[in-house]
């Protein structure tokens, strides 16, 4: 694991990062909170681009708990069957929906411990929606960002929460709100798992990733 880099050099990243997409945001199709918490349960192991391809014409139908409880099981998996998974993520979806109805109103909830005991969804899901819906700086780290934190030293970590609190400690408070979506971006087009494409990378000066590519 590399070393961290220091205040001055994260500083200079994320205003790199901010420059260049001043708001960024997820590539998950949703249209409120309860489409959003759908969508981003889904996309465990799948790609967003394969997700909208399947939540488009469910959403249409679908977009509250008790609505996708009226749809039923066997119709949810109809819709999702492109995605991987699906069969054991239609199970969720529906058990989620139910416990919001059952237990939230039909609300989608706002806490972090009360979304991660739903089913389906992991600390991962929850900040995505806590960030995105409600705007808190919760910090959702994916495989793209657990790479690139670690290979970067911009957040190095031994694990996923280690690397989730290396970014609410080290990166400066302005730029909480944005990074795990520069951050994602980055490592989704940027700094990719086998040959990261340094000569692309505006911070790649500041990187203490050793092998660089040419």
């Amino acid at each position: 694991m590399v070393a961290q880099l220091n205040y001055m050099q994260m500083r200079e990243v994320f205003s790199r990062f901010q420059a260049s997409e001043p708001a960024p945001k997820g590539e998950l199709h949703f249209t409120n909170a309860y489409t959003l918490l759908v969508a981003v349960a889904l996309s465990a192991q799948a790609t967003d681009v394969g997700v909208n391809r399947a939540t488009k014409a469910l959403f249409e139908i679908a977009d509250t708990p008790q609505k996708m409880l009226d749809l039923g099981e066997d119709r949810v998996i109809e819709h999702i069957k492109t995605i991987g998974l699906y069969r054991n993520k239609a199970k969720n979806v529906m058990r989620l929906s139910q416990i919001l109805v059952d237990d939230y109103g039909g609300l989608v909830p706002s806490s972090r411990a009360a979304l991660s005991s739903l089913p389906g969804v992991g600390r991962k899901t929850a900040n995505v929606v806590l960030n995105i819906w409600w705007g808190f700086p919760a910090q959702a780290v994916d495989t793209h960002i657990f790479r690139i934190g670690n290979r970067s030293g911009i957040c190095p970590g031994k694990d996923v929460v280690a690397v989730e609190r290396a970014i609410e400690d080290n990166v400066p408070a302005e730029y909480q709100q944005h990074a795990h979506h520069w951050l994602i971006l980055h490592g989704r087009y940027i700094c990719v798992a086998r040959k990261p494409k340094c000569q692309a990378c505006h911070i790649a000066d500041l990187c203490l990733y050793e092998d660089k590519t040419q």
